[in-house]
């Protein structure tokens, strides 16, 4: 049998196939990209473990969860563990610190003929780990931020380069009122860990530098880091331009044929529930600005959005959604992204189109 391993940066560089033997509650409160719920115990027993624990000590404690998990239920989820560690031979398993869980998992395991080792340490010192990792990247790699206005395509240049950190996509959000998907945002520890798990393979592939999207501290109802966003508060700014026909296009794109078309996927069996949901969307995402656009202005693009939707369910004809489209970039975004670019002035360090941001971005002069 290979080793136990402490060795997180391997690990998660390299995908290395991992089994939580935690309870569901746990691994629901944070887990790693890709890893795989097989845990020892369910929420109920764990917790009644937990308080006999407090109460009687540490043998209560294993002697109750002998008497929980034993006979058919024991054999289930030794079978379970067995068929992980034969699918994936390579891998580890590993509970909340190493101990206790994991080992036991071991020792069934093994007694079931299968030798399969655990990560030393568990859940806790790989989440300390990744933390660690990300506030190093921080101090040591100088941030340069893409701005611009909205629907320019600076998610397009954080795409195109190798040295980028992707907020909206380790968020699952768009990072506007507007930007929610058709299936719901990791917890904040799960956005902190594939945050972090980027930034390990980016500085592996050697970069100096550190390149995000301008964002506020939410995006959506996931937090930036604390120390990232610190630093993003100070790091020179790269703006993005693109004329206002291609932003509507783009943004067309995103929130309206590709939203429906996520939609879609979620109720395969019904086109007429996924569009109510898709124009449900739309609609109330519409209706979260309300305030900040105005009676008047929220009910002219109120109006023309419901226009659009029926154009496109009876035709399937997205181009009515262009109207709202250009009145919210015109009349609310612009405005604001203006008084933004006034006040972050003196860090703008360089503005173009797409191919001369990433231009500048690729060839040295930025670093």
């Amino acid at each position: 049998m290979r080793d136990n391993s402490d060795d997180y940066r391997s690990l998660f560089l390299t995908d290395v196939p991992m089994m939580d033997v935690r309870a569901p509650i746990e691994f629901g409160k944070g887990a790693f990209p890709g890893v795989l719920n097989r845990p020892l115990m369910d929420d109920e027993e764990r917790r009644r473990v937990g308080i006999c624990y407090k109460e009687h000590g540490q043998d209560a404690a294993i002697a109750l969860g002998h008497k929980l998990v034993k006979g058919d239920l024991k054999a289930a989820r030794i079978a379970s563990w067995k068929a992980f560690a034969e699918a994936n031979p390579n891998g580890y398993l590993y509970c909340f610190r190493g101990g206790l869980r994991s080992q036991l998992v071991q020792q069934w395991l093994a007694e079931a003929g299968v030798e399969y080792p655990r990560v030393i340490g568990g859940y806790k010192a790989m989440r300390r780990f990744l933390i660690d990792t990300l506030d190093e990247a921080v101090r040591d790699c100088p941030l340069q931020l893409v701005a611009g206005l909205t629907g320019t395509g600076k998610t397009e240049i954080i795409t195109a380069l190798d040295n980028s950190l992707d907020l909206e996509r380790h968020a699952h959000h768009r990072g506007s009122s507007f930007g929610r998907h058709a299936t719901p945002q990791p917890v904040q520890i799960d956005f902190e860990n594939r945050l972090a798990i980027e930034a390990l393979r980016v500085r592996e592939r050697g970069a100096r530098t550190l390149v995000l999207e301008d964002e506020g501290r939410m995006v959506g109802s996931c937090s930036v880091p604390l120390e990232l966003f610190r630093a993003m508060q100070t790091a020179p700014l790269i703006w993005l331009d693109d004329s206002l026909e291609n932003r509507v296009t783009r943004i067309l794109g995103d929130y309206v044929i590709d939203m429906r078309a996520e939609f879609a996927l979620q109720y395969p069996q019904s086109p007429e529930q996924a569009f109510e949901a898709f124009a449900a969307y739309l609609l109330g995402s519409l209706l979260r600005i309300r305030k900040r656009l105005g009676p008047e202005h929220f009910q002219a693009l109120d109006q023309l959005m419901r226009q659009a939707l029926e154009q496109q369910q009876r035709n399937d004809d997205v181009q009515g959604h262009r109207g709202w489209i250009e009145g919210l970039l015109r009349d609310y975004y612009d405005p604001m992204y203006a008084y933004q670019r006034e006040a972050k002035e003196e860090r703008i360090v360089f503005a173009g189109d797409r191919d001369a941001v990433i231009g500048y971005l690729q060839d040295g002069r930025s670093l």
